[in-house]
């Protein structure tokens, strides 16, 4: 695997995804699948930026969709699909693969 971010966020989504299947049914399908699939497009979007050499659009989006799992998650947590404790794991995590992206991006604009 390439990159600390991209290494970062796979071991973030084998936590993730047993989390999201213990959400209440009337969540998980909607909720935790939406959950799902916005993590699992930002470990794409990290595998094609490594790959790349033109990667400051892509890593932009990857943070735009880094903010948006952090709402969707904090939704979960209203929602009282995930406790506190996994928040304040899954917070912490997104914060630090947030700013090794950002860091990322600007070592692209230099």
């Amino acid at each position: 695997m390439t990159g600390p971010s991209l290494e970062k966020m796979y071991q973030f989504l084998l936590w993730l995804m047993p989390t999201v299947e213990k959400f209440p049914r009337s969540h998980k399908f909607s909720l935790g699948e939406r959950i799902q699939n916005a993590a699992l497009d930002i470990l794409e979007g990290l595998v094609e930026a490594s790959y790349r050499r033109d990667r400051q659009a892509l890593l932009v989006q990857v943070n735009m969709k880094l903010e948006k799992l952090r709402i969707l998650l904090r939704l979960a947590t209203d929602l009282h699909c995930m406790d506190m404790r996994r928040y304040e794991f899954s917070a912490r995590a997104l914060d630090e693969i947030g700013r090794m992206v950002g860091g990322w991006i600007k070592t692209q604009r230099a």
